[in-house]
C-alpha cells in the first residue's frame, strides 16, 4: 500500500478547505489551516485567477484528498458511478461515502480517516459479524459494524469514541459507543454527505 508522506496539513491549505486530516488536532488553535488560511508555498498569498480546467481539477483533488484515496481509485470510482443508474455525481460521492474506512470514522471509532484505515486494515473490525480488513469495502444498508472483543481496549478506538463527541453522526448512520457497533440505518443521500464540493465539476473533468 502506497502513502502520504507529504504534510498531510498543506493539503488542506492547498484545497482552501479544512478536510478534518489530522484528527483532533483540527479542532484546536494548533490548526495550520486556521493559523495560515492560504496555499502553501511562496505565491501561496497571490490573488491568482483559475481556468474553468482548474476549478474542475481542483475540485477533484479536493474530494480525493477528503477520502484519501488515490487518483487510480478514484477514476475506478467514476467509472463505477458513470454505470450507474441515477446522477453520476451523487453516486460517485455516495460509494466514497460508504467506504468502511469512512464510515468507521464517521460513526466515531477513528480520530480520522487516516487513522481508520489503518485500524480497519489492522483486523479490529468486524462487519455483519465477520472479520473486515478491506477499507475500500462498500457497506450497505442493514450493515453492522462493530468494534473486535479485543480491540475495546485499543487507545486509537477509545481517542475516537471521545473525539467523536465533536462531530455529528449523520442520519443514514446509527452509532452505539457503549457497544462499540454502528448500524447503516440507509444510503447516504446527498443532503447527508457535508463536504463542500461541486460533483458536477468532477464530472465534467472526466468527462472532457
Amino acid at each position: 500500500m502506497s502513502c502520504i508522506n507529504e504534510s498531510v496539513c498543506k493539503l488542506c491549505r492547498r484545497e482552501n478547505v479544512k478536510l478534518f486530516l489530522k484528527g483532533d488536532r483540527c479542532f484546536t488553535d494548533k490548526c495550520s489551516f486556521e493559523r495560515r488560511p492560504y496555499p502553501p508555498g511562496q505565491h501561496g498569498q497571490s490573488r491568482l485567477k483559475f481556468s474553468e480546467f482548474a476549478l474542475q481539477l481542483r475540485e477533484k483533488q479536493k474530494t480525493k484528498r477528503y477520502y484519501g484515496v488515490y487518483e487510480k481509485q478514484f477514476r475506478k470510482y467514476f467509472h463505477e458511478a458513470d454505470r450507474r443508474r441515477g446522477v453520476t455525481g451523487t453516486e460517485l460521492l455516495r460509494l466514497l461515502e460508504t467506504r468502511l474506512d469512512n464510515v468507521v470514522y464517521t460513526l466515531g471509532f477513528a480520530s480520522s480517516r487516516r487513522e481508520a484505515r489503518q485500524l480497519v486494515k489492522h483486523d479490529h473490525f468486524l462487519v455483519n459479524g465477520s472479520k473486515n480488513n478491506i477499507p475500500s469495502f462498500n457497506v450497505e444498508k442493514g450493515d453492522v459494524i462493530e468494534v473486535r472483543e479485543g480491540s475495546r481496549g485499543v487507545n486509537k478506538v477509545l481517542a475516537g469514541i471521545e473525539s467523536a463527541q465533536k462531530r455529528e453522526i449523520p442520519d443514514w448512520l446509527q452509532a452505539d459507543h457503549g457497544a462499540f457497533k454502528g448500524t447503516v440505518k440507509d444510503v447516504p443521500s446527498r443532503e447527508n454527505i457535508t463536504l463542500a464540493v461541486e460533483e458536477n465539476m468532477i464530472v465534467e473533468y472526466y468527462s472532457r
